[in-house]
């Protein structure tokens, strides 16, 4: 594995919640241009290393998220505050029934799925209704 493929991924492994890429290039461990990054995420996903989602912010716009596939969880699902735009983990995933169901119910085939929520985290909240 190249260099800036294990940088990234190192990051990525450290992070507590997902990456955006202009997050990643901006970190001062990864030592490679914006493109390198983009091609080195490609081959890290495709791979089995990390994991991505696309994500449609009214403030950001759209970007895609990368985060690294550990041994604890190969698959995880997340929060989106739409206010202070951090990113909580709600853990592995639980769809595995319904998805079984699904596919019986529908002939389908899943072989993915992606997952996330978005709106107001508690602290945002709380923020929100004692100045309101």
């Amino acid at each position: 594995m190249t260099k800036a493929r294990k940088s990234l991924l190192a990051v990525l492994k450290e992070a507590v919640q997902p990456l955006s890429v202009a997050d990643l290039v901006a970190n001062p461990q990864i030592a490679c241009n914006q493109a390198t990054v983009y091609r080195s995420l490609r081959y890290l996903e495709q791979q089995g290393y990390v994991d991505s989602f696309v994500l449609h912010c009214t403030d950001h716009g759209t970007e895609r998220y990368y985060c690294a596939v550990t041994e604890k969880s190969a698959h995880s699902h997340w929060f989106h505050c739409t206010v202070c735009h951090r990113f909580t983990d709600v853990g592995s995933c639980l769809l595995a029934e319904d998805l079984r169901r699904w596919e019986s119910q529908y002939g389908f085939s899943i072989t993915d799925h992606t997952f996330f929520l978005t709106g107001v985290c508690q602290t945002c909240k709380e923020l929100t209704t004692s100045t309101g």
